[in-house]
């Protein structure tokens, strides 16, 4: 394959393979770590997709939101072409006019003193966790290595082997232990429990606004405010992870904007990208982000300045757009009409924004069976905890293409 690629260059022999090569060749020297609809995409545009035979489908996953501004955004594209002729990545040995533009602006649009860049967005959450101990041995002068960080059952915040060890999904657990020490379960919703939970060793509350991959779970309303209230009155710091909630996607610029419930540290990524390039970052006031020093954290590419120049223009784009209005309004009509469906099979329709989860009772199968369904009616959509599809298209879409969600929705599941 090398050998072919060297006589006859990369997009040659792409041309070559077929959706049954392709599928093949990913399982058979790829990991199995996903399970994948089998369709290969070759084309994507704005909130459409295409498949190696040419037939156009809806994204309503949307990289899990991190194509929020569709497919190729012009804007975004043509940003990045620029800064991809000048400079790409330097590494932090030197200081970059496009890092200090970045760090500015993104520290405006969450209301926030400092950043800190990364990557990933589990690179964000692993940044604010260090950040929330230090502070914790610092400022809240809490014995060394007894820092304690309170997280929510079901949660999901990425991938590490610390991360996956405060998770309560097995799945996510099985043979990857020992886990790191210092952190507790509570149930999502629960401010009793936060209360219960808190000692003089609890440095942060670590918590999604909304639980997107474990279902699209929306806490009662309030439940925002009373943990601010509670982390205030305790002297814990209040992380929120709006990795998938961030940028538009529940309606508001962030989803702790809806109830005014500030945090401490906001842990960002996914559609900071632009649905380009991997980019994320910490957000957080000053008297916590400066517990860092030289030398105590890093990335080689955090903050290279392609990312950041293509996160900037993604920031533009967002509020040249109204996104976040945009997702409300599409949002409010496509949870409409889906709860309009006559349907024995539909246990419940939630969500916020563009955020939009369809709960299937367990006795008609699981997700992915009717995910298979819409991917026959041209609609690209994938379950999430088994019994949940997740709608999260991006955030341009309009009128006619919820309709065509709708439609699709309504032949799969309709009476």
């Amino acid at each position: 394959m090398l050998k072919d690629i060297m006589e006859k260059g990369v997009e040659k022999v792409l041309e070559s393979l077929s959706s049954k090569d392709t599928i093949r060749l990913t399982e058979k020297y790829g990991a199995h770590n996903y399970k994948p609809l089998p369709v290969v995409i070759t084309k994507g545009k704005g909130i459409w997709v295409w498949d190696k035979e040419g037939k156009k489908y809806l994204d309503c996953i949307g990289c899990y939101s991190a194509v929020s501004h569709g497919h190729l955004n012009k804007n975004i594209i043509n940003s990045a072409i620029k800064q991809m002729r000048k400079l790409t990545l330097t590494g932090r040995p030197v200081y970059t006019e496009e890092l200090a533009l970045f760090c500015r602006v993104l520290a405006e649009y969450t209301k926030m003193d400092m950043i800190l860049p990364m990557n990933t967005g589990a690179e964000a959450v692993e940044t604010a966790i260090k950040a929330a101990r230090r502070w914790g041995y610092m400022k809240k002068k809490v014995k060394e290595d007894k820092a304690e960080i309170i997280a929510c059952e079901h949660n999901f915040h990425g991938r590490t082997t610390t991360i996956v060890g405060f998770s309560s999904d097995p799945d996510y657990r099985r043979g990857f232990g020992p886990f790191t020490p210092g952190f507790k379960l509570i149930p999502y919703g629960d401010p009793e429990a936060l209360k219960k939970a808190i000692t003089k060793n609890t440095v942060a509350f670590l918590v999604e606004p909304i639980q997107a991959e474990g279902g699209v779970i929306i806490p009662y309303e309030g439940y925002l405010k009373d943990v601010r209230e509670i982390c205030d009155k305790e002297n814990v710091l209040l992380i929120f992870d709006e990795i998938q909630t961030g940028f538009g996607r529940t309606g508001k610029r962030f989803a702790w904007q809806w109830e005014n419930a500030k945090p401490d540290l906001i842990t960002l990524g996914k559609a900071l990208g632009g649905g380009l390039f991997p980019v994320s970052a910490v957000a957080g006031k000053k008297e916590v982000m400066e517990v860092f020093d030289p030398g105590s954290h890093g990335s080689t590419f955090g903050g290279n300045p392609l990312g950041v120049r293509i996160a900037i223009e993604a920031i533009c784009e967002m509020e040249r757009l109204k996104l976040h209005e945009n997702a409300r309004k599409m949002g409010e009509k496509i949870m409409k009409g889906l709860r309009e469906i006559e349907s024995d099979i539909i246990k419940e329709v939630r969500g916020k924004g563009l955020l939009i989860g369809v709960e299937i009772k367990k006795k008609y199968g699981e997700g992915m069976k009717f995910a298979m369904e819409l991917l026959k009616e041209g609609t690209i959509t994938k379950d999430t905890h088994k019994y949940t599809l997740r709608i999260t298209p991006p955030l341009i879409i309009g009128e006619k293409e919820v309709e065509i969600i709708l439609k699709a929705f309504r032949k799969v599941f309709g009476k």
